[in-house]
């Protein structure tokens, strides 16, 4: 084959696999089997190999992700990437059409579909070839994520008219199927889990290497038409109805189960049947979006300061389903707390099947008069965590049983006593020594705000203690390679990292490690006020209550936990151990480092594009600041990164100032 019978086969392939990709992927009607596919891109992709002379961006083969970025560059979008103004009840859904139908002098045809949770983006066509991709960020300027969206299978590369320019928007989500294989993935590897597909789908596409990008199967709904000459062949579309079919046939993928509808009941109805259908659905939803259809209409209402006035977002209640308390299991935390945990009779709730759900502690089973035996109302707490709403007393038969706690451990036999020192209805293990407490403290300790061991999950801490090559946490730093290696789905790789990680834990100071070692009450802000007073560890072993107690945010409950703990024997062993095998006892920020940030308060939201929160946090206390939860009129700056919140929101209502990383980082300077 000579050099122009190449070029003519490799652009022959190329257009074979975008139409046979578009058919699968945007379609959902395979003209040819995958064995076919595979063969027509393992071809491609050898010719390319030995004709790098005709590399194009836009070649199917460049969908598997490669090029590792040390940062995203920032966009600005050109126009304004909005969200929209949110309703919570049918009753403020109706109000919203009744205001628009009284300021038009009619009822317009909005189209209500559905709300995909997940992350929005920006795609960018110049003659008819896919240039660029940015996330919204806070709508103004987002970040530039091309390579990692090339990935996405059902984003066409070429479009089959070479339009001069086109942007439309999307919204980048995990399939709920690969989102339950790759937390099993995780949790199998010991990784900490995605709490679910929306954040699993926005650490996917903003990772610098598009290779993981790749390895997690991300799709896209397109639901908008941003800017573009969308009109150059005839095409004139005056409703969003119209603009959607058009982009479909252009080879994007556009939300489904959507429809058209005039009035509020009938507009109602479809919300109330989206919201029915919300568990079949393949994609996660978290509401109903209804605009107005007419794009001239449209335009006559305008925008507001933030929002739309044309649209709306209806965001549903938990999805709630009644099922069988079976029975009540109790978990020993590691500082010995007894968690029951309710048994349930599967059901399918808010897109997976839920059996066990959270009791919290006996005052809750009480003041609910859960029994074992009775039916329940269940749902997701932030349609994350499953919980019980309610107890079906219409329903009980008089077999059911009434739920009290152990007298003992379950772990260790020992008796249980009850708090009595402010905490309430926690129910405790006081034994030092039981074999559970003991497991959960390590799973604590190697945690990521305690000593931040990678890879070091509950399922290898299980399996090292199980092994009994570790019996408490000083024993992470005796292991070597040649041990984990011979664990169960480990090998010498896997080994290796973790050892690397464990070495580079003994760095983390004495703040996280304060916290790491589990002591009642001694949170991440509590270990930092802590390593602040005292500067190292002997100084917290001399230390008195009084003293204790005139530190910030250690109150006198805490400061007779830390004379407790710190008066034990097995604790003076294990930190002395702990220091042997060389575990820093020293604060690595004890003071701040200057006063540039004093008496000023920062609240942090989003996700910054080159450092954590966590990180930002520390270089604001470093320079002498405060950081904040919630916005007030107090607050002297929001600090904003990409898919920024109601903070932002707050913020700009009450003219806080808004700043991102590189203005931050400016102040630092």
């Amino acid at each position: 084959m000579n050099e122009q019978q190449a070029k003519k086969r490799i652009e022959e392939l190329r257009a074979s696999l975008t139409h046979h990709a578009t058919l699968y992927y945007v379609y959902d009607a395979p003209e040819i089997s995958d064995y076919e596919y595979d063969a027509l891109y393992r071809e491609l992709g050898d010719l390319e190999k030995a004709y790098p002379q005709f590399d194009s961006p836009t070649s199917p083969t460049r969908r598997v992700g490669g090029a590792v970025l040390d940062k995203f560059d920032k966009v600005t979008h050109r126009v304004r990437l909005d969200s929209l103004a949110d309703v919570f009840s049918h009753e403020e859904l109706s109000d919203f059409l009744s205001d628009v139908a009284e300021q038009l002098g009619e009822e317009p045809a909005y189209s209500v579909e559905p709300k995909i949770d997940g992350l929005s983006v920006s795609l960018i066509y110049e003659n008819g070839r896919f240039v660029r991709g940015a996330t919204r960020g806070d709508g103004t300027v987002g970040e530039d994520v091309t390579e990692n969206l090339r990935t996405v299978m059902s984003i066409p590369l070429v479009l089959p008219e070479p339009l001069p320019y086109l942007c439309v928007r999307g919204e980048v989500y995990m399939p709920k199927s690969v989102f339950a294989k790759l937390n099993e993935e995780r949790e199998e590897e010991g990784q900490p889990l995605f709490a679910n597909p929306r954040n699993a789908a926005a650490g996917s596409l903003r990772q610098l290497d598009s290779r993981i990008t790749a390895s997690r199967h991300l799709d896209i709904f397109v639901f908008n038409y941003q800017e573009g000459d969308l009109y150059m062949d005839g095409h004139a579309p005056k409703t969003h109805t119209e603009t959607l079919d058009r982009l479909h046939a252009l080879g994007f993928r556009v939300l489904p189960h959507r429809s058209c509808l005039t009035g509020t009941d009938a507009i109602l109805s479809y919300v109330s049947e989206l919201g029915e259908k919300r568990p079949t659905f393949a994609f996660d939803m978290d509401g109903a979006v209804v605009k107005i259809d007419s794009l001239a209409t449209r335009r006559t209402l305008g925008e507001g300061t933030n929002t739309p006035k044309w649209a709306v977002a209806y965001k549903y209640p938990p999805e709630q389903q009644v099922t069988q308390l079976l029975d009540v299991e109790i978990a020993v935390g590691r500082t010995g707390v007894l968690t029951p945990t309710a048994c349930l009779a599967p059901v399918r709730l808010a897109g997976s099947t839920v059996s066990r759900a959270t009791l919290h502690n006996i005052d809750f089973i009480r003041e609910k008069d859960v029994r074992i035996g009775d039916y329940v109302v269940v749902q997701k707490a932030g349609d994350i965590i499953p919980e019980i709403v309610s107890v079906c007393r219409d329903k009980r038969t008089g077999g059911e049983q009434i739920y009290e706690m152990p007298a003992v451990c379950p772990s260790c036999g020992q008796p249980v006593s009850r708090d009595a020192d402010g905490e309430g209805a926690a129910v405790r293990c006081e034994n030092p020594s039981c074999p559970a407490q003991r497991t959960r403290a390590i799973i604590h300790f190697a945690s990521k705000d305690a000593m931040d061991i990678d890879g070091l999950g509950p399922q290898i801490v299980e399996l090292l203690v199980r092994e009994g090559l570790v019996r408490d946490v000083a024993d992470l730093y005796t292991l070597t390679a040649e041990q984990i290696a011979g664990l169960e789905r480990m090998g010498e790789k896997s080994a290796a990292n973790l050892i690397t990680a464990i070495e580079k834990s003994k760095q983390a100071g004495l703040e996280r490690l304060l916290f790491a070692l589990g002591i009642r009450q001694v949170g991440a802000v509590a270990g930092e006020a802590l390593a602040a007073r005292f500067g190292n560890m002997e100084g917290c072993l001399s230390a008195d209550a009084e003293t204790f107690a005139s530190v910030a945010d250690i109150g006198s409950i805490t400061a007779e936990n830390l004379i407790t703990y710190f008066a034990r024997e097995d604790v003076r062993l294990l930190i002395d151990r702990l220091a042997a095998a060389g575990v820093q006892m020293e604060a690595v920020s004890a003071l701040p480092q200057d006063d540039r940030f004093a008496g000023k308060t920062f609240v942090l939201t989003g996700t910054l594009p080159t450092m954590t929160r966590d990180e930002a946090s520390a270089k604001i206390k470093a320079a002498g600041g405060k950081t904040s939860g919630s916005v007030s009129k107090k607050t002297d700056y929001v600090l904003a990164g990409e898919e920024a919140g109601s903070k932002l929101t707050r913020a700009r209502e009450l003219g806080v100032p808004v700043i991102d990383e590189e203005t931050f980082l400016k102040m630092l300077e």
